[in-house]
């Protein structure tokens, strides 16, 4: 038995790797390594040396990671390519397993939303930081908010800094980030502080006498 699922109406929409780790939840690096085995076919275009999903890979994009340690190389493939050939069927057969859908298309879908939300709050204008992508009616960059979230900055805190925010942009901004990071040389990890190995405070008087 076949059954359906609602699936996004736009699949002809090309997405860069960056954007489909963002809505399908898959790391960017196993996003571009079920590329290289050449799980999605032909819903894959190269164009000025970028990678372009067709949004109808998106599923099969998911399913292929999800899988990836249930499911041969040769099963994987034949899932994904279901996906892709018929997005609106739920229950796919690889030899005498049976791989449900439904989850990876929910999360898609609700991947999908994120994002176009995320899209909504931003604004990029010459007039403002010079392009910098900021949060609409604010000079606040989006990236920045999106870095003191990797950092552990907590986001009661974040709000307090900047009363402008609320929770539900703050949570954008990560969904941002992901999808169109941010231009130059890559973010390195900050450096933490380092603990101190002693446990107690001696005052240099002390310290003179032992």
């Amino acid at each position: 038995m076949i059954l359906e699922i609602s699936v996004p109406a736009n699949q002809t929409t090309l997405m860069t790797a960056n954007e489909a780790a963002s809505v399908t939840g898959v790391p960017l690096r196993q996003v571009h390594r079920i590329i290289d085995a050449g799980l999605l076919g032909g819903a894959v275009r190269q164009r000025d040396k970028a990678r372009l999903l067709a949004q109808k890979a998106l599923v099969g994009l998911r399913l292929a990671h999800e899988t990836a340690d249930v499911l041969t190389l040769q099963s994987r493939r034949a899932v994904v390519a279901t996906s892709i050939r018929s997005p609106r069927q739920s229950m796919i057969r690889a030899d005498m397993v049976v791989v449900d859908a439904r989850p990876a298309a929910r999360a898609v879908r609700s991947g999908l939303n994120l994002l176009t939300k995320a899209r909504g709050v931003v604004s990029s204008t010459p007039d403002v930081l010079g392009g910098t992508p900021v949060f609409k009616g604010t000079r606040i960059p989006v990236h920045d908010i999106a870095d003191m979230l990797a950092n552990g900055d907590r986001r009661a805190a974040i709000i307090k800094a900047f009363p402008q925010l609320d929770a539900d942009r703050i949570r954008l901004a990560t969904v941002y980030a992901l999808a169109y990071p941010s231009r130059g040389r890559p973010r390195t990890k900050p450096r933490r502080p380092r603990v101190p190995k002693a446990s107690e405070t001696l005052a240099f008087d002390d310290l003179a006498r032992t």
